[in-house]
């Protein structure tokens, strides 16, 4: 699942960074600096070819000086606030600033090194307190909140009209109408906030690096395929253990190898090793962080008027409040439960019936769950893989849907300079030939590279700025030795899929002011481009046209797809659990007042409470991220009391793929109109209006509830 993405380029320049210091340097070393001065390659594509470690400091420094400057001009204006010379400043300004955010952030997240972290660390309160100078400067309040109050006079159009709407609320929410005192309180809050989250992060980065399990024998490792076993060798070898082999973990709480590894002894290593992250004592444990990050969350809640974190975080979302996420939750959690544990009956049998003799643990269900897929749809998951070839998937599935879809075509660009040499550029251009962004495709897994899967901007599209876009892809798709081929597992086909969806969203973008652009939308509806794409990777158009075996170019037997079609629904009480126990963990830590934080050492005490009393505390179903490795919910507030997103932007997508079903599939008219409505929109509109005027109609949850098979199921 992704992660994404900066939100906008003012509101990532000015909520992201903080002032510091100016530092000293001579004229020669800023002329220097490639982060300086807008990039002269195309679409603005930065110059990694140029940018170094030695850079990031001093060009933020001089970034944030400079939007300090502008800011201070916007608010010291002695004419009357307009329009103009307030909000459209305001979008004009810190745009060094924004450049170098956006490449450090978005590299730091895929190329870290000790130096970066160094200066992530190092930087986290200032940016918290660049952001506060702004939101909090009174003098640029009064004139937004002027403009607001009469902004029914000002003849703007919806988009200027919105976005005046959108900054005084925006700071109003940040703390903009608070007394001075609390003003004070409250910058030395998010300060603390942004150390915090950056400590959270770079310790579960360097926790799943350091818990890589390290197998003695091949032996050990029966069950997993020939690509597998090499690329743990691979991964001992560099790691200095020629000869043995090194099993690396995702940031999930479940691990792919648990699907396939015979030996159990082994499964369960490799399982509580992952579970047991950043919970165990040592220098990267997370649970005292986790502690003080819903304390200063609450604090900072309490202090705006809300409730708690979760009332502040949602009260901006198309759900609109906590309540109503509840009751979704409370829809979808007792028939997904029961589901699960049906399914875990079933595999109970076959343990039975193998003459076991033990209970079903949360590291037996993958290895257990494949044996009753194949009985029952005579269907393994492994048979799949070698139809689906990396590169097949990228240009002849993930390209070739858009192209049908809306006439789009990929070309790869090999003059530009690239970050790592895994990643691949590609220029995007409509049917007519003109531009319409360039594409960074990164897939592979690294260890300077974050877990998980995710999209963000390099360069944001603007009419206002002139700006295209320059938008990325990031898989974490293991990589084979050097002459195998990377053949994919069916998740990540959907993963592919589901990024590139966020990607059409950032690339489509055709608004005025950068503060709209792409994914600049309510966080429970980001993730409905990105979903609705995914229906691409099983549409048989699309899968017939990629998933062709590698090494003979066969394509994927019909058979081998109805067995892959039959089995859709199969798990999914497993997957749809692990997701609300995850989801529902979020809500718990969120809702809670300052002095109702647990301490440390009762961080996964409450974890397991707050389980059961959502109902989801199934033993051999965990949550797919347990607290102290939680980076969607613990590593920044951008998903914090919103990982709830992905489930109700589902229910968008469930009712917008039957509405792409309804016209006939994949087809330019639709495409077409898909891109206008919503596409092309970004932040710009309120986003229930978009799908309104994209589907004609309000999102029903019974295509959900059809999809995850939870229609007809009764909780027990």
């Amino acid at each position: 699942m992704s992660r994404l993405l900066l939100p906008s380029r003012w509101l990532r320049a000015a909520i992201a960074l903080s002032i510091g210091a100016t530092a000293q340097l001579s004229a020669h070393s800023m002329n220097d600096n490639p982060l300086l001065s807008e990039s002269t390659l195309p679409f603005n594509y930065p110059h990694f070819d140029l940018i170094k470690v030695e850079h990031y400091a001093p060009a933020f420094d001089a970034g944030m000086a400079q939007q300090k400057q502008e800011i201070d001009t916007i608010a010291s204006n002695p004419a009357a606030p307009t329009f103009e010379n307030t909000i459209v400043a305001m979008e004009r300004s810190g745009r060094t600033l924004g450049r170098v955010s956006r490449v450090f952030f978005n590299l730091s997240g895929t190329v870290t090194n000790p130096e970066m972290q160094k200066i992530e660390k190092l930087m986290a309160p200032k940016l918290a307190a660049h952001g506060d100078s702004i939101r909090l400067n009174s003098a640029l309040f009064e004139r937004i909140q002027s403009l607001y109050q009469r902004r029914a006079e000002l003849g703007l159009d919806p988009e200027s009209d919105r976005l005046l709407e959108r900054y005084y609320k925006d700071f109003v929410r940040a703390g903009a109408q608070l007394n001075e005192a609390d003003k004070t309180f409250l910058r030395a809050l998010n300060a603390e906030l942004a150390t915090l989250h950056t400590t959270f992060a770079q310790n579960v980065l360097k926790e799943t690096n350091a818990s890589a399990v390290l197998v003695e024998t091949r032996e050990e490792l029966d069950g997993l395929s020939d690509n597998a076993i090499a690329a743990a060798a691979s991964a001992a070898k560099a790691a200095g253990h020629e000869g043995k082999y090194l099993l690396r973990l995702l940031n999930t709480t479940g691990q792919p190898a648990l699907a396939s590894l015979k030996n159990r002894a082994l499964r369960q290593r490799l399982f509580e090793t992952s579970v047991n992250r950043n919970s165990r004592g040592g220098e990267f444990d997370n649970r005292e962080v986790i502690a003080k990050i819903a304390k200063v969350r609450a604090e900072r809640a309490a202090l705006l008027s809300y409730a708690h974190h979760a009332a502040l975080q949602i009260e901006e979302q198309t759900a609109g409040s906590v309540e109503n996420v509840q009751r979704l939750m409370a829809q979808l959690a007792p028939p997904a439960v029961a589901n699960a544990r049906k399914e875990a009956a079933d595999l109970q049998a076959v343990i039975d019936a193998e003459g076991g003799g033990f209970q079903l643990q949360p590291w037996d269900w993958d290895y257990y769950s494949e044996k009753v897929r194949a009985a029952r749809y005579a269907f393994d998951a492994a048979q799949v893989r070698p139809y689906f070839e990396m590169n097949r998937v990228l240009e002849d599935g993930v390209f070739y849907a858009a192209t049908q879809l809306f006439g789009i075509t990929f070309h790869e660009r090999t003059d530009l300079p690239k970050y790592h040499e895994d990643t691949r550029i590609f220029e995007v251009r409509n049917e007519d030939g003109s531009p319409v962004a360039l594409f960074i495709v990164d897939w592979y897994a690294r260890p300077s590279k974050r877990g998980g899967a995710w999209a963000n901007a390099y360069v944001s599209q603007s009419g206002l700025l002139g700006t295209m876009p320059v938008i990325a892809n990031h898989l974490n798709v293991p990589k084979p030795p050097a002459g195998e081929p990377t053949l994919l597992t069916n998740d990540e086909v959907v993963t592919a899929f589901h990024e590139f969806g966020h990607a059409l969203h950032g690339m489509f973008s055709q608004v005025q002011y950068p503060r709209f652009a792409g994914t600049a939308v309510a966080r429970d509806f980001v993730e409905f481009p990105s979903q609705v794409n995914e229906m691409w990777a099983t549409w048989p158009a699309v899968l017939s046209h990629f998933a062709k075996h590698y090494q003979t170019g066969e394509p994927l037997p019909a058979t081998l797809l109805e067995k892959i079609q039959a089995a859709a629904k199969f798990n999914e009480g497993y997957r749809t659990t692990e997701y609300l126990a995850a989801t529902l963990l979020d809500l718990s830590w969120h809702q809670l007042k300052a002095d109702e934080v647990p301490a440390a050492d009762q961080v996964l005490a409450f974890e397991a409470d707050a389980l059961k009393r959502a109902g989801v505390d199934f033993a051999p179903v965990l949550p797919r991220y347990r607290s102290p490795y939680f980076n969607h919910i613990f590593a920044s507030n951008g998903y914090a009391a919103g990982y709830y997103s992905y489930i109700w932007a589902e229910v968008l997508d469930a009712d917008g793929s039957a509405w792409f079903e309804e016209q006939g599939g994949l087809n330019r008219t639709a495409g077409d109109h898909y891109r206008k409505t919503v596409l092309s929109r970004g932040g710009s509109k309120d986003a229930m209006e978009m799908y309104r005027e994209f589907s004609q109609r309000d999102p029903d949850v019974k295509h959900l509830l059809k999809r995850r098979g939870l229609d007809g199921a009764t909780a027990q």
